[in-house]
């Protein structure tokens, strides 16, 4: 059956440099998902480390310095193929690629290798080349997740920093008070009073100071034993649950992440099952005309 040119009406040709770049990011898209991928890089990662630790030996590093170079380049290659691919993935969009602050910092590592005269300054190239090694946290799921939990528990880990200076303050103010005279190596002044409770969070010079306060007063026990009992047991437990808290809202993040990616993954599947359907029925229609 011959279809008449108005039933062609409203079907656009396909776009051939469209569908094929957005074939190309898909096929990146693809590749950096894959298990296989990460393992690689992760690999090479782990090669550069191992190269980093053997370039410390002066004599090895010496003797061999031009293969050291080599390799140093091969590897920052294969980081710059990589950044390549997630751009790609990302269609060459900044915005979309910047999304993830991993992308920035593997940007950022990368491009830093190719500032004019940094290689003239060794120190700041080995500190550049070792930079590349924390991408590993990238790349594994729970060391990734603690990162993620450290940054969540500074806003509670630093109030609980100013609440535990304000309690060694008091203290070292009153320990200054009471042991001046009879310790002046630790209590000689508020600053190294401080000092001393600062150690005693450990309880490593608890059992000294409990007995230099008995050549004072038997009562200064109750100095000691408070002070124990806020700042090394208090302290400690809430440091410990701020952190767990914030491990557990990043583990929900997490899990919220890949939930989110899945359903993204699921609708460009769609998306590009619905752009092959398009263009299957507009190459129909052309061709029953």
């Amino acid at each position: 059956m011959q279809l008449n040119s108005s039933d062609t009406v409203g079907v656009k040709p396909p776009d051939s440099a469209s569908n094929s770049s957005s074939s190309i990011a898909d096929r990146c898209r693809s590749l950096i998902s894959r298990p296989a991928f990460e393992l690689s890089i992760v690999v090479v990662i782990v090669l550069n480390a191992v190269v980093l630790a053997m370039g410390t030996y002066a004599d090895l590093a010496t003797d061999h310095d031009r293969a050291f170079d080599l390799i140093y380049n091969v590897f920052l290659a294969i980081y710059v193929v990589e950044l390549l691919i997630r751009l790609t993935a990302c269609g060459w969009k900044p915005r979309e690629f910047v999304k993830d602050g991993w992308n920035v910092f593997d940007f950022l590592v990368v491009a830093a290798a190719f500032v004019p005269g940094l290689r003239a300054n060794a120190m700041l190239l080995r500190l550049i080349r070792l930079l590349r090694v924390v991408r590993l946290i990238r790349f594994l799921p729970d060391l990734r997740m603690l990162v993620s939990a450290a940054g969540r528990s500074v806003p509670g880990v630093a109030s609980l920093g100013a609440a535990t200076f304000v309690l060694i303050f008091i203290y070292g103010m009153v320990g200054w008070v009471l042991f001046a005279n009879h310790d002046p190596g630790g209590y000689g002044n508020v600053g190294q009073a401080m000092l001393t409770m600062f150690v005693m969070l450990t309880l490593e010079n608890f059992p000294d100071n409990v007995a230099m306060g008995q050549t004072v007063s038997h009562w200064t026990i109750l100095f000691f034993i408070s002070y124990v009992l806020l700042a090394s047991f208090l302290i400690f437990n809430l440091f410990i649950g701020i952190v767990l808290n914030a491990m557990e809202e990043a583990r929900a993040q997490d899990r919220e992440k890949h939930e989110t990616g899945d359903l993204l993954e699921r609708i460009r599947a769609a998306r590009t099952a619905l752009a092959d359907a398009e263009a299957e029925l507009a190459k129909t229609l052309r061709d029953d005309r």
